[in-house]
């Protein structure tokens, strides 16, 4: 007591907001004294209870030392926590691909609006930093963003996510179309080099995706079995283990296949370009036609949507594409019009036709030799259909 006041220690001025319990089964539990709340610290350890303790009082009592006192706890765990940026995750990533992808990767974390990430220290981030980035509303920037953050959360350099993952914000695409078989025809007679038309002929005819379809060599072609046989080559980095792209080829694909080199690359000159490059050329054209809104990526949508207008059995028009989700499948086929038939009619050709009898679903098909009229075509699909 000094002139009317009272000295009071720091420990003494210091509230305690949080007290221990311990239950008859030895777990102790920290309760807040305000609220009587109580959560479990799921620790018997008495000395181990007393230190979460503390620290659970000294983070209510002092916040201002929160960011001090977790740098100490985390330049401990790993000095590079503390100091690593973004541009250092993004830099991480890119070295990590290969080939096609780690030069989008390069491209992608060049972009303006990660600017006022690169050097902000990754522990340090919120969610308001995030916000600015996305407030333009770019697709690719939404996109990457989202794959550099679950980086940083996959090689625990992030303690916690900076955006829940049902709080992003959905990217919203570019409404994307089938390209017609006006519009091909069109293209197709107007193009004067014969690589490039074939080349889009295969395209249409096969679905294939641009840069499998320019990189095709003539060793993939099996004329024996009439078929053809690759690796797609956006996932040849992604695993040994992959399961090639095989189909059978009819008619129309012969004769594009047979137009082209015995030996070697069966496009020459489009397989040494980059894939921006093809399409670049591809849309020259299509703007000299006035057709908008194509991309030679279209040509998979087209395929997509033909295959399930006649009916083709899903699972084989994945396997031509190359695909193993039937989510990707339905998205390229989802504009497709299909006229359901009746069930009246259908339930009768049923009935008439032996093909369907009840001990024998399947007939016996040899598919090393090749169908040799319309009727064997549609006894193939109907097989494989049912």
């Amino acid at each position: 007591m000094c002139r009317g006041f009272t000295l009071i220690t720091m420990s003494e001025a210091m509230k305690q907001t949080f007290g221990l319990v311990r239950r008859p089964w030895g777990m102790f539990y920290l309760k807040d004294k305000a609220t009587g709340v109580q959560t479990s610290l799921k620790t018997r350890d008495k000395h181990e209870a007393q230190r979460i303790l503390q620290a659970h009082n000294e983070t209510k009592n002092q916040s201002y030392l929160n960011l001090s006192l977790a740098r100490v706890y985390l330049n401990g765990a790993d000095p590079g926590l503390v100091t690593r940026t973004w541009q250092a995750v993004m830099e991480d990533i890119a070295i990590k691909r290969q080939g096609e992808t780690r030069r989008r990767w390069e491209v992608a974390i060049k972009d303006k609006n990660f600017d006022g990430l690169r050097n902000l220290p990754v522990c340090e981030t919120r969610p308001e930093h995030f916000d600015r980035a996305l407030a333009d509303g770019k697709v690719s920037t939404n996109v990457y963003l989202r794959r550099i953050h679950n980086h940083a959360l996959g090689m625990e350099w992030l303690l916690k996510s900076v955006i829940p993952r049902l709080q992003w914000p959905r990217p919203v695409f570019k409404a994307r179309r089938a390209i017609t078989a006006g519009e091909h025809a069109r293209i197709i007679a107007r193009e004067t080099n014969p690589e490039r038309r074939d080349f889009y002929e295969l395209l249409w005819l096969t679905g294939a995706a641009q840069s499998d379809g320019a990189c095709l060599r003539a060793e993939d072609i099996n004329w024996n079995e009439r078929t053809v046989c690759f690796i797609r080559k956006k996932l040849k980095s992604r695993s040994e283990n992959l399961k090639p792209t095989l189909f059978r080829f009819g008619v129309e694909v012969a004769a594009v296949l047979k137009r082209r080199p015995s030996v070697g690359q069966l496009f020459p000159y489009l397989c040494t370009v980059r894939a921006g490059d093809r399409a670049t050329e591809f849309r020259q054209r299509c703007a000299g036609l006035e057709i908008s809104g194509v991309t030679l990526h279209c040509y998979r949508y087209a395929w997509a949507e033909r295959a399930l207008k006649c009916g083709f059995p899903e699972r084989f028009a994945q396997q031509a594409l190359g695909h193993n989700s039937k989510a990707v499948h339905r998205a390229y086929a989802k504009h497709a019009e299909v006229t359901v038939p009746s069930l009246e009619d259908w339930e009768r050709e049923w009935g008439k036709n032996p093909r369907y009898n009840e001990q024998s679903r399947l007939l016996p098909v040899d598919f090393r030799r090749p169908p040799t009229d319309v009727a064997q075509s549609s006894l193939l699909s109907t097989s494989a259909a049912t």
